[in-house]
């Protein structure tokens, strides 16, 4: 398909279909990474015991804060790209891509040093021990270098998919996560590198999916490419790009802290067990909310090209779709953790103390994740639409505003289980607020564009 054919699909062809192609290839690499990582920590936990899956639980909130610097360029840029193109200011939107690929380097160059000078004060901070404190160290500064690379490839992934090239899109993924799986147990277990191999497999894998991603752009037949001016950078293109990017970044921000508050509390009412089950806990729900995060992938330029073109109808019936998909989704995977929790915590470890942690945590913390789905759709259709506050306003519910009070207050009360009860509190609350926004926002929509049309 041409690249002007391309671009014309987004505001012609039908929705459904539209949906179903963008988001499979976006679902598809999502889960592949995800499935790696997964993987990474099947491996640690299976060949080098608890304590170093409860160290690698402990690298989670580093891994988070430099995941939220790359997702405000990446995300932000993808968005605005898609409202410019769907404008029909293609200049606009090259520039965009040039600024963005300026702005990942910068940003890389600070978070990177200070991490790695200050490594043992973070890990101590987010909740290391004496026991787990040697295995995150070697992770973390092993990776760390190679945390660009992962901007790189995830943040110009998402311009890619923006742009009319979601099967592309799906193959960086699936490039850089079939040379981590084989590379993983090579170096973990073949060459005998232990936590360190995993961080090198990672680092060389995101290396080739930058790679690719690169080579895109710079091609000649593509919708968008990488041209000679645009790399200055543009403080009015700058804000519009990190002010629609904030609300996922915030929400990787906040997941930093809330897993430094959570490690610190499960040390003070519990153990580096049950630091090392949250860190399962947390890999086990992260396969549902990349799901949900990739289908997120593919309606966004969709509701970002339709909004840019008035076309009200498309956007409601594409956000509709992938709300019920998604829900369907986070329901599917509730029924299956509470049904075998033991079952799943088993593929991590043998330990028999691990696994009981393990299974008290998945039952009790899933118990409302059936609306986590309905939640991230929605915030995406606010970062789609350009509308930050919003978004921004939703990210934070149900990760800051309410899970950070219920933390701090229901293990006062309840001790270890009030850390596991806190999650489905605030993702009920969250759900409340999020269907008054929703409803008022697709009102608004349906006003304006009705003002215009007089």
């Amino acid at each position: 398909m041409k690249t002007a054919d391309k671009l014309e699909a987004l505001g012609t062809r039908p929705v459904g279909r539209l949906l179903w192609e963008y988001s499979i290839p976006a679902v598809t690499g999502m889960l592949v990474m995800a499935l790696y990582n997964v993987v990474d920590r099947i491996f640690i936990g299976q060949w080098l015991g608890a304590n170093a899956i409860s160290g690698l639980a402990v690298t989670f909130p580093l891994m988070n804060l430099a995941t939220a610097i790359g997702v405000l360029v990446g995300v932000g840029a993808a968005a605005r790209v898609s409202i410019d193109l769907g404008a029909g200011d293609k200049p606009k939107a090259e520039t965009v891509l040039g600024n963005a690929f300026t702005l990942t380097f910068l940003n890389a160059a600070v978070y990177i040093a200070v991490f790695v000078i200050f490594i043992d004060s973070f890990l101590r901070a987010f909740g290391a021990s004496d026991a787990t404190l040697p295995y995150a160290r070697d992770y973390m500064l092993t990776l760390t270098p190679g945390l660009l690379l992962t901007n790189v490839a995830f943040g110009f992934n998402n311009i890619m998919r923006s742009s009319g090239y979601p099967g592309r899109a799906m193959m960086t993924m699936l490039i850089g996560a079939g040379v981590n799986v084989v590379l993983d147990p090579i170096f973990i277990k073949v060459f005998g590198w232990g936590i360190e191999g995993a961080a090198w497999a990672t680092d060389i894998a995101m290396g080739v999916s930058a790679l690719f991603v690169v080579w895109h752009f710079m091609r000649r037949d593509v919708t968008l490419r990488f041209r000679r001016g645009t790399f200055r950078l543009r403080w009015r293109l700058v804000w519009g790009i990190v002010t629609i990017g904030a609300a996922p970044a915030l929400i990787n921000a906040a997941a930093c802290l809330i897993n430094a508050l959570i490690n610190n509390t499960l040390l003070r009412y519990g153990s580096d067990l049950d630091i090392g089950a949250a860190g399962i806990m947390i890999t086990v729900t992260s396969l549902l909310v990349t799901t949900v995060l990739g289908i997120c992938q593919g309606l966004q330029p969709i509701i970002g090209y339709n909004y840019g073109a008035n076309k009200p109808h498309r956007l409601r019936k594409a956000y509709f779709l992938a709300m019920g998909v998604a829900s369907a989704i986070t329901l599917a995977g509730t029924v299956a953790i509470l049904v075998f929790p033991r079952e799943i915590a088993m593929a991590f470890t043998n330990d028999e103390q691990l696994l009981d942690a393990t299974e008290r945590a998945l039952t009790k913390c899933i118990l409302c994740f059936p609306v986590v789905g309905f939640q991230i759709v929605s915030s995406c259709l606010f970062q789609s639409l350009g509308k930050a506050g919003k978004s921004i306003i939703l990210s934070l519910l149900r990760q800051v505003i309410f899970l950070i009070p219920l933390l701090m207050f229901l293990p006062r009360v309840m001790e270890l289980d009030g850390v596991w009860y806190s999650f489905p509190i605030s993702d009920a609350l969250a759900t409340i607020v999020t269907i008054f926004l929703v409803v008022w926002q697709l009102r608004h929509i349906h006003y304006k564009v009705a003002a215009l049309k007089e």
